[in-house]
């Protein structure tokens, strides 16, 4: 990839989604001549996923703002310690402390509703047991993730959607890059995945410029991407050299 000044923002999608989830906010920083990267995220477990992140950061030549929706914000949390990372953005994200795992964050606050509407199965493991995955329950899916999205498109994401291994839930996180990143957080204040309380506290304690955007859904990014795209941009305006 050229070297530019101007950082190349990494995005990286949560569970439930797939890198798709991005497009309208491509769009806009592709608009704005901002180079973009949407990895697939193997949403296997936090430290190997964020190894990957990680890994797919340092190849590119210059600076790179990661931005994580959902669990991919705690992705960033540990990846955002890449060398060449120079700003972190939560979209309706976890931000968690170095030792902290999801679900001693999410345990603070009342559940939402994603935790009764989550579907269990197993996948496969060479060499071992098989493993617990989790999916929404497809008829919960437009309310849970997606209420500000047009019917017709949830239903697609429903029956599209990526599962996330149980894991992650429960595995906490090596570091917090946001203690020597700066950070920017949206915040889904109409979000039923996960609690918008859960956001804010983590966001105020990362210090995280942040932006709440009235009565969004999980999937934000999807609703309302010129309002995510724009903290996007004045993450990267904050990391050109």
């Amino acid at each position: 990839m050229r070297e530019s000044t101007t950082p190349t923002v990494v995005l990286v999608h949560g569970a439930f989604a797939d890198a798709s989830s991005w497009s309208g906010v491509i769009a806009d920083l592709q608009d704005h001549g901002i180079p973009v990267v949407a990895p697939p995220n193997p949403l296997r477990g936090l430290a190997s996923d964020a190894a990957y992140i990680s890994s797919v950061a340092a190849q590119i030549d210059g600076p790179v703002v990661l931005v994580g929706h959902s669990y991919g914000g705690a992705i960033i949390t540990v990846a955002g310690t890449t060398d060449n990372v120079v700003g972190l953005v939560y979209v309706a994200a976890y931000a968690l402390e170095e030792n902290e795992s999801l679900g001693e964050l999410q345990g603070r606050f009342a559940e939402p509703p994603l935790a009764t509407s989550l579907r269990t199965t197993t996948y496969p493991v060479p060499g071992g047991e098989p493993a617990v995955e989790f999916t929404i329950v497809p008829q919960a899916f437009p309310t849970v993730f997606a209420a500000d999205v047009p019917v017709e498109v949830t239903t697609v994401l429903a029956v599209a959607q990526r599962p996330l291994a149980a894991v992650a839930f429960t595995e906490p996180a090596t570091a917090a890059a946001w203690r020597t990143k700066p950070s920017w957080a949206v915040i889904a204040t109409g979000d039923q995945a996960i609690n918008p309380q859960v956001q804010r506290f983590g966001a105020e304690r990362a210090g995280a410029t942040i932006v709440e955007v009235g009565g969004a859904s999980h999937a934000v990014a999807v609703s309302r991407p010129k309002e995510v795209a724009d903290v996007i941009r004045d993450a990267v305006r904050a990391g050109t050299a």
